[in-house]
């Protein structure tokens, strides 16, 4: 009788330990669950590698790369790029990535040169943006519809500071997940995008005051020429009307002076108006151009 006793009571405790052993997998799960995707609607404030802050390493694992051949960065005049900003004016944001991963997120700012917030953000439903504030500063991020390659670009409107505060300097930060559901495996990209301020501009001071882009219709290429007063890595951006990123291509190291050159596109490229985005070490250029062949 006491052996009976015995083999019951070891039952019961390996049916308890079962029992808790499944609870307590089931708490992990769903903690797991809930913070696996708890940035899906945007990171938390201050994740953009601007001057005093994180990045979004510090969510997800690894280490940050540079985000100049990834991070496409165009500030827009109703349709118009601009590469400058008249203060209280107000313009439309676009940032998208050149690899359409599957799963994505990201984060901007605007800063001065003495690192404080400049001008204002309004995030766009349509353009899949929300915004943030910390710290004195505000944040544009992805929500949680627009986080995924069916999402061409991010959007939103930034009005400039009522007064000239000189170059302002958008930082922004992608993130080009695994879609692992894990914080693991990510790889995040950082850049720095410079928009001057056409109060006081000196036209000979101008990188992009000579910069022409025309679409060659026999040759189907765009050729560039451009005027520079520094050296460094070029890289072509075509956009097109939607915001989205279609073609891009490593130019090269630009010399200082005159640079001119021809970029072949994509045999099956469509007929219509694209923006052409060219940048020396980060600085933009922009054309519009149409493609008629």
């Amino acid at each position: 009788m006491k052996k009976n006793y015995f083999i019951f009571s070891v039952a019961a405790l390996a049916l308890g330990f079962i029992s808790f052993q499944r609870t307590g997998n089931v708490e992990v799960e769903k903690f797991l669950a809930k913070n696996q995707h708890k940035n899906a609607n945007g990171a938390p404030s201050a994740k953009t590698g601007a001057p005093g802050e994180n990045n979004c390493t510090q969510c997800h694992s690894g280490t940050s790369q540079s985000g100049t051949s990834e991070n496409t960065f165009v500030l827009l005049s109703g349709f118009t790029p601009v590469t400058s900003y008249i203060p209280g004016q107000t313009y439309n944001v676009s940032v998208s990535m050149a690899s359409a991963p599957a799963k994505k997120g990201f984060q901007a700012t605007a800063l001065s040169s003495s690192n404080t917030m400049a001008g204002t953000f309004t995030g766009q439903g349509v353009g899949g943006t929300s915004v943030s504030t910390s710290g004195g500063r505000q944040y544009a991020n992805h929500t949680s519809t627009s986080n995924t390659s069916t999402n061409m670009a991010w959007l939103w409107t930034w009005t400039a500071p009522a007064t000239n505060v000189g170059d302002v300097t958008f930082y922004v930060a992608t993130n080009k997940t695994n879609n692992n559901s894990t914080a693991s495996g990510d790889a995040i990209y950082l850049s720095q995008h410079i928009v001057g301020s056409t109060a006081g501009i000196d036209d000979n001071e101008s990188v992009e005051s000579n910069f022409v882009a025309g679409y060659n219709a026999e040759t189907n290429a765009v050729k560039i020429d451009c005027t520079s007063l520094t050296a460094g890595e070029m890289f072509f951006n075509l956009v097109d009307m939607n915001g989205r990123s279609v073609f891009t291509y490593e130019m090269g190291n630009a010399q200082i002076g005159k640079n001119a050159t021809s970029i072949k596109l994509p045999n099956d490229l469509k007929n219509g108006i694209y923006f052409v985005n060219v940048f020396i070490n980060n600085t933009p250029m922009s054309a519009k151009i149409q493609v008629q062949k």
